[in-house]
């Protein structure tokens, strides 16, 4: 039946309780998304205004998505139009310098960390969490693809490139070497202080005390070199994802935790690439697995379910899937390959 299938939808006022239930079971690596309820009140509300104002897209409100599955929130997913408007968007980039001494013969090659603002003014994707007690279902594919057909749906909403910070590797004990090593030593706080007071306040204390100067990589201890661009065991189902979508790692890591920033062009993104517009031409039962989307702004959803191309740019949906998106006959969708 249609409702024992996720839906993805924009998020509303009305789910503020159930988003503050879902954010509590991420834990703390959900940096957007702070287990606050006035913080998410202030998200949802900022969400909303995004869907329907340029401005508050242009002023960095974040566009939000929620999977709904018989009337539960089950997983979040978050679409930033612009970064860096409010406050400065930093991240570390790794370079590489290299020094010759005609003296001794020797050339030597050193990598350091540079504070950057290169990603100012572009698009990222975030928030992705799926409740623990849903998860075997394709909820995470799902949600992270889906903020693709959202895009794809409303491109000239963005720009040409999208970011996805990841969290960082942390060791046995939940402790950041990167960050022991060397936030710590500038922001004199505990790290889940430092990932709270930027998620809630911004990051204007990051430029107040931050590191002036590059960083050289190898006068770091071991475990902090090892864990730069490294990502949390938790989200290497989230890497490998947006690796298989053409994201790319260009040497961006995480100020916080040095987990990796990844980048890539919008326009080739492979569910954006592959994504087809289509008409519904019937409603009957088979197809291939993927992923559908219909409507736009506030009445856009995503559901997975079996679906096919049919002839002159028309497709058949399978009735549970067309009950759970509302759509029948001449109706207008976004058909993309994927896992029912």
């Amino acid at each position: 039946m249609g409702d024992d299938i996720p839906v993805v939808r924009p998020v509303r006022a009305a789910d503020l309780d159930a988003v503050l239930a879902l954010v509590e079971r991420g834990g703390s690596g959900l940096t957007n998304l702070p287990p606050d309820r006035d913080t998410l009140a202030q998200r949802i509300a900022a969400a909303e205004r995004a869907i329907g104002s340029e401005a508050a897209r242009e002023e960095g409100a974040a566009i939000m998505l929620v999977a709904e599955l018989k009337d539960e929130l089950v997983a979040t997913g978050l679409i930033f139009a612009r970064i860096g408007i409010e406050w400065p968007f930093y991240s570390y980039r790794i370079t590489r310098q290299s020094a010759v001494s005609r003296a001794l013969g020797r050339k030597r090659g050193q990598k350091l960390l540079n504070l950057a603002n290169d990603f100012d003014g572009e698009c990222e994707v975030g928030g992705l969490f799926v409740d623990p007690r849903h998860r075997g279902r394709h909820l995470g594919q799902t949600m992270a693809r889906s903020r693709y057909l959202f895009m794809a749906q409303h491109r000239s909403w963005f720009g040409r490139r999208v970011i996805a910070e990841l969290r960082g590797w942390q060791d046995d004990a939940g402790r950041s070497p990167v960050w022991e090593t060397i936030g710590r030593h500038f922001y004199d706080m505990d790290f889940a202080d430092a990932d709270r007071h930027g998620a809630i306040s911004g990051n204007q204390f990051i430029a107040d005390l931050g590191p002036r100067y590059p960083i050289y990589i190898s006068m770091l201890p071991e475990a902090a070199q090892a864990a730069l661009g490294r990502p949390h065991r938790d989200g290497l189902a989230a890497h490998a994802m947006l690796l298989a979508e053409g994201f790319l790692d260009d040497g961006y890591v995480d100020i916080f935790d040095g987990g990796p920033t990844l980048v890539a062009q919008i326009d080739l993104i492979r569910t954006l690439r592959e994504a087809r517009p289509a008409t519904v031409a019937g409603v009957e039962p088979g197809g291939a697995p993927s992923l559908v989307s219909a409507g736009e702004a506030g009445a856009f959803r995503v559901a997975a379910g079996l679906a096919r191309m049919a002839e002159n740019g028309e497709a058949l949906v399978e009735p549970a899937l067309a009950q759970a998106l509302g759509i029948g006959p001449c109706d207008a969708v976004l058909l993309a390959a994927g896992t029912a």
